[in-house]
């Protein structure tokens, strides 16, 4: 029997450490995107004219698609049904499509009101967040695909080190957007970092055929393994929509990305607003978040991997969460090294939630439904993504503008972020105590979230 399992290509640490290395990569490159203009915000004022509210619909956009028209809710039953090769090819295509067209607004679309209107938003505006509603879609279907990937290839092994090692890799596309988005604008153009992008994306997709040939092989090894009861149906939905745990991981990840991607997306300009850092250097601090991933995320998965607790390390990820948002809006130490200090805490919060929550939902769904689990959760996900920043942004225009400052003899709009933080403060309350009641559920129901992935 041992010589049997040992013919699978996943069995081998090399070829499914190598997958891993593939996929993330592809990956990396679409939180590049994800967070390109983050830090441009207040270059955005003063080059292009954009508002805080401009800025926060333009954010708004990436659930356009996944969210009103169910794509990632489609896109996880496609995976379900056709793999994750098609899927991911195709998720893949996606983003590229959706990064030129966003390129392209901010390259050639005057941002001048003179060049019109769609729907009442300056076309320019329109026109990017239209490309980035497209991107959205692919990125996070990509992101539902390569975490089943790492379900498929490391069932039975690392599972929840590998996750937190791909959500590492993945940050570090985050952090590198955040430091050199800023750089990159000030010596060449506002649409410069968006053309990187386009072409890492597609590098990424050219790397992602690689893995399709891995992937091909491996299931050829373990089709013989798979027996009727891993055909996927749609009626199989009802054990995902029925299940209470599940629910209480789809709400807890709602809650705690709620406070955390929209918070980024505002970062750099909060540090220059309230701690006065420069717009070309305000990304450094918020950078330290996803830059402390890259240890902390895998530290904590291969904790989970051999010690279990995956439900606690969610209870103390999500009370730091409340801890960080509080210290951003407390009016103290107005001062760079407290911002870096808080957004390192932020980072270990950011750490310890991710790398027991994804490797939970396999304890809680069947191994043929996780793609359609994992596409619910991230629909789930996606609707703070994209009402979240909205908010914000309206929040920031109505009640948080205080005047004006000159930096460099240029003028800023000057706000106050404490009602903001103490919003995503509030989402951090409520993730911790969806955080216990997940321990309770998991109690009762006996998941074996408290236990190692590792047998």
């Amino acid at each position: 029997m041992t010589e049997q399992i040992k013919q699978t290509l996943r069995d081998s640490k090399v070829a499914r450490w190598t997958a891993l290395v593939i996929v993330s990569f592809t990956m990396m490159w679409g939180y590049f995107l994800t967070d390109a203009m983050s830090p441009l915000m207040t270059m955005l004022e003063v080059e292009m004219n954009w508002s805080s509210s401009d800025f926060g619909f333009f954010n708004w956009a990436y659930c356009w698609f996944n969210v009103f028209l169910l794509m990632l809710l489609f896109g996880g039953i496609i995976l379900d049904k056709l793999g994750v090769r098609f899927t991911g090819l195709m998720t893949c295509a996606l983003m590229v499509i959706g990064a030129f067209v966003k390129y392209y607004a901010v390259e050639f679309i005057s941002p001048a009101s003179d060049a019109g209107y769609i729907l009442g938003i300056r076309t320019q505006v329109f026109v990017a967040s239209l490309g980035y509603a497209i991107f959205a879609v692919g990125t996070e279907n990509c992101g539902i695909t390569v975490t089943k990937v790492i379900a498929k290839w490391f069932k039975g092994k690392e599972m929840a080190l590998a996750m937190g090692a791909q959500v590492a890799v993945a940050r570090l596309g985050t952090a590198l957007a955040m430091i050199v988005s800023p750089l990159i604008v000030k010596n060449f153009s506002m649409s410069t970092p968006l053309l990187l992008a386009l072409v890492l994306l597609g590098i990424g997709l050219l790397a992602y055929m690689a893995f399709c040939i891995m992937d091909s092989k491996l299931d050829k090894q373990i089709t013989i393994e798979q027996g009727e009861d891993e055909t996927f149906h749609i009626s199989d939905l009802k054990a995902i929509v029925s299940n209470r745990g599940f629910w209480l991981i789809a709400l807890l990840c709602l809650m705690f990305y709620s406070a955390v991607f929209p918070f980024m997306k505002y970062a750099a300009s909060l540090v220059e607003n309230k701690y006065g850092m420069a717009n070309e250097w305000a990304g450094w601090i918020p950078a330290l978040v996803p830059m402390g991933n890259l240890i902390m995320t895998p530290l904590f998965g291969g904790i989970y991997d051999k010690y279990g607790k995956g439900a606690s390390i969610m209870i103390l990820g999500s009370a730091l969460l409340i801890m960080v948002h509080v210290m951003f809006a407390l009016p103290v130490l107005n001062y760079w090294w407290f911002a870096a200090f808080v957004a390192v805490v932020l980072g270990v919060a950011f750490s310890l939630v991710p790398s027991a929550m994804w490797p939970s939902v396999p304890k809680i769904i069947p191994e043929k439904l996780l793609g359609s689990a994992y596409a619910l959760i991230f629909w789930v996900q996606n609707i703070g993504l994209g009402f979240v920043p909205l908010l914000i942004g309206w929040l920031l225009n109505k009640y948080c503008i205080v005047g004006e400052r000159v930096v460099d003899g240029q003028t800023f709009i000057q706000y106050d972020y404490t009602l903001p933080m103490c919003v995503f403060a509030l989402f951090g309350i409520i993730a911790l105590m969806l955080a216990f009641a997940l321990k309770k559920e998991d109690k009762r129901k006996g998941y074996g979230l408290e236990q190692p992935n590792i047998k």
